[in-house]
């Protein structure tokens, strides 16, 4: 029960203080009969006037009974009730309601306990049937939603939870809208906020999804080296009907190794022959222009001598000669 507005204990003083003050503007300093009897119908009178007075929100509705039968819904705003005759067994909220519920260690279909925490947005649209129809609705709210939440994980498999929440979540809204309609409230939406698995079930998923990672890296890397095959069988049907071109990239590949990695590369007697690198004394002049380049990049630039200055320097030579 809501207590009493402001507005009702203004009526109640505004009304007791006139009455006080005809009272004692009849019976002046020497009170007598007909100044109490004005006091206490003024008294009456503030207190049913304060009682019959009511004030509800924009957002509240006041179900009235009149000698225990269900006489109207009041408000927003101000009205009027019959003191003992009238009265308000409910404010019923309006607007739209969010309560969590769970659902913990309940099994799944292949037998996984979880613990499942969800949001519940209701709305109360038929009053009347949400104070009459229901002892509690809210509580009853709570129980529908719980029990709802059961019957969806016990028919539902643990991957089909993990993945879509989405279509539980409609089964939910679903269900309990079913079960709330006869109260008058309708469910907005559910939002299913968590899902928790045992931590040991959780760490041989999380082996699982890397095995599974692993299986993806080496189907890809077998597949890039199926294409790379491919990719040298076209290559060898390039070189294989033009000669020359085979013989650029032999030396090409030779001179690359040479100059990265080592300054000895042994080299059968028949790769030299297709290569036509002249036999030994091919391969002594292509290693020592290799080290030519790596000598001639180890070593700094030579330092340029202005012309002005050599010049100046062979005449002193000059004179002190002679």
């Amino acid at each position: 029960m809501r207590s009493s507005s402001s507005l009702s204990v203004l009526a109640f003083i505004v009304i007791l203080g006139v009455g006080v003050g005809i009272a004692f503007g009849i019976g002046g300093s020497s009170p007598g009969v007909a100044s109490y009897t004005v006091g206490g119908v003024t008294l009456l009178v503030a207190t049913i006037a304060a009682s019959a007075l009511k004030v509800a929100d924009q957002w509240d509705k006041a179900v009235v009974l009149r000698m225990g039968k269900f006489h109207a819904l009041r408000g927003p705003g101000l009205f009027f009730i019959i003191p003992l005759v009238d009265k308000i067994v409910y404010w019923i909220d309006t607007r739209v309601i969010t309560m969590s519920f769970k659902a913990a260690k309940t099994l799944t279909k292949d037998t996984v306990p979880v613990d499942v925490d969800a949001v519940l947005f209701w709305k109360v649209l038929d009053p009347q049937k949400a104070a009459l129809d229901v002892a509690d609705y809210q509580t009853a709210i709570g129980w529908a939603c719980q029990t709802a939440l059961r019957d969806v994980i016990g028919k539902t498999m643990l991957a089909d939870m993990l993945e879509g929440r989405d279509k539980i979540s409609e089964q939910l809204q679903k269900i309990i809208d079913r079960r709330t309609q006869p109260w008058g409230i309708t469910v907005i939406s559910v939002e299913v906020k968590d899902v928790l698995i045992p931590a040991s079930l959780e760490s041989a998923m999380s082996m699982q999804a890397q095995a599974e990672r692993e299986r993806q890296a080496r189907v890809i890397l077998g597949d890039s080296e199926r294409q790379v095959a491919e990719k040298f069988g076209e290559a060898s049907k390039t070189y294989a009907n033009n000669p020359v071109a085979f013989h650029l990239r032999a030396i090409n590949m030779l001179y690359e190794g040479l100059k990265q990695n080592s300054t000895i590369v042994i080299v059968p007697s028949t790769a030299v022959e297709s290569m036509q690198l002249g036999g030994l004394a091919g391969l002594t002049a292509l290693t020592m222009g290799i080290g030519q380049d790596k000598e001639a990049a180890k070593s700094p630039p030579p330092i340029s001598t202005p012309v002005g200055l050599n010049g100046v320097a062979h005449a002193e030579e000059t004179r002190s000669a002679t």
